[in-house]
């Protein structure tokens, strides 16, 4: 309940800033914009949380898959649905089918920011772990290894606590995170009182092996208070840090979502340049301007990409993913290529990434959607999450994972007319299940074979053998697993 309370808290922030998820909306026949839970119910339908007789404590939504073809990417989705006032919450990892690999539910807090990253030279999932206060976050960062193990959990320094917007593993295994200090100010210079409370928006950069911070960087006192865009009020939130990252040069990009800009900021702290807002130090070419915007990335090319909300409250007919030519010596900001889904307006939260393949895969955050791109902006694959669910960011990551937990079996019929149900939670290698029955539980051999179809399997027998397990073989025939005997129903 206390988890609940904080999103909902968060919901009437929104709506306090000019709409909430619902008040967004735009009607106009084609040109009609969906924004929040209204997207998933508008059209085909959200997805509904399967029923998984092997693992019937996993019950997060499938993908409802909209729309698949030909050249969209193949490596596995990233997401963390939460918000949903029934249904389970958590990561999830699924493929393009929309059935889970992983499921990782919470029964407290919520998940954010789950993907891929690198880690003392090798791939882990992260996470951030917490619940929801005044529009950001407070809790942890998780490290998990390919076995979905928990290796360790990382703090924010100097008694703060870790904010779901950024956690971000440099090359150097250092760690870039947001954290939030509300703190007494004199806000009467933009109308506020005199006893005002502020939310200063703070990044660290954190040495994973010693815990040492290397830097610590506050918006209150280094940006102007009259560069908001945001509404004065108590426990103003006049900057909302909502992305970080490590430059090309080793500055940093620091996206704030109620200045409409982008910073660069160099390790002493002191701003470089501005991108974007009323302060902008570019020319903005057309249609390069944003409002509200997340997740700020460089890429290798040299352009920048951007998740324009252009909303709450809304400036823009649709969120866009924008990417941004930007001449550091000529000051200019151009639009290259943008990315809209013709019916998203999304009030919160978003991402944009680049994929290998050359395609542009986004996360419309509040709206429970995600899609692809080719580059030319054809719509290629295009998915609902479950109904009233939110997702902060969405990836497509290359990822293998073999669980340490054992592949799990259900029975169901009787002996000689018997049906197994075989899963195996977060593996990525399985190609065949083998259904093995025997007198005992260690004396097992195959009665039939069936080749993995999704998260679960069914294989049927009319074996009379009491004992039953099922082994997960990869493409070659190895074994992966075997999951512990169970004794056929009486």
């Amino acid at each position: 309940m206390e988890a609940m309370a904080h999103r909902l808290t968060r919901r009437q922030l929104l709506r306090r800033a000019g709409a909430g998820a619902a008040g967004l909306a735009l009607t106009g026949g084609l040109g009609e914009v969906i924004t929040g839970a209204l997207a998933a119910s508008a059209h085909a339908g959200p997805a509904r949380a399967p029923r998984w007789r092997s693992r019937p404590d996993l019950g997060i939504p499938t993908l409802n898959v909209l729309r698949s073809e030909a050249g969209v990417a193949t490596d596995p989705i990233f997401i963390s649905p939460y918000n949903s006032p029934t249904g389970q919450v958590g990561a999830v990892i699924t493929g393009n089918s929309g059935e889970p690999i992983w499921e990782h539910p919470l029964a407290a807090n919520v998940i954010m920011n789950f993907r891929v990253q690198s880690y003392r030279g090798s791939p882990v999932l992260t996470w951030w772990e917490g619940s929801i206060e005044l529009g950001h976050g407070v809790g942890e960062y998780v490290i998990a290894d390919t076995s979905y193990r928990t290796v360790r959990r990382v703090q924010a320094a100097r008694g703060l606590k870790g904010d779901l917007h950024e956690f971000l593993i440099t090359p150097r295994d250092t760690a870039l995170l947001t954290t939030y200090l509300v703190r007494d100010a004199d806000l009467r210079a933009v109308g506020g009182r005199r006893d005002g409370t502020i939310q200063d928006a703070i990044f660290q950069e954190i040495d994973l092996a010693t815990g040492r911070v290397l830097l610590e960087w506050h918006s209150f006192g280094s940006v102007s208070l009259q560069d908001s865009y945001s509404p004065v009020e108590a426990d103003w939130d006049f900057f909302h840090i909502n992305s970080v990252d490590l430059d090309r040069d080793g500055n940093f990009l620091v996206s704030s979502r109620s200045m409409h800009t982008v910073y660069k900021i160099d390790r002493s702290g002191e701003i470089l340049w501005r991108l974007g807002g009323k302060s902008s130090d570019f020319d903005m070419g057309p249609g390069a301007g944003f409002a509200w915007q997340h997740d700020v990335r460089r890429q290798r090319d040299g352009t920048l990409t951007v998740f324009d909300n252009g909303a709450t409250p809304a400036w823009e007919a649709r969120s866009r993913g924008l990417i941004l030519d930007v001449d550091e010596q000529a000051m200019t900001a151009n639009l290259l290529h943008e990315y809209s889904h013709p019916k998203v307006l999304s009030g919160s939260q978003g991402s944009v990434q680049l994929l290998q393949n050359g395609n542009v895969f986004i996360g419309w955050g509040e709206v429970p959607r995600i899609s692809e791109f080719d580059q030319d902006g054809r719509l290629l694959f295009d998915a609902l999450l479950g109904y009233e669910y939110e997702c902060y960011r969405a990836y497509r990551l290359p990822w293998s994972g073999r669980p340490a937990e054992a592949p799990a079996i259900a029975l169901a019929g009787r002996a000689g007319s018997l049906r197994a149900y075989a899963s195996w939670n977060g593996a990525t290698e399985v190609h065949t299940w083998r259904l093995l029955a025997g007198p005992t539980p260690t004396a097992l051999s195959s009665v039939c074979s069936a080749q993995a179809a999704g998260f679960e399997t069914t294989l049927r027998t009319r074996a009379r053998q009491p004992w039953l397990a099922v082994q997960a073989l990869d493409a070659g025939g190895t074994s992966l697993g075997y999951s512990q005997p169970v004794s056929i129903p009486v």
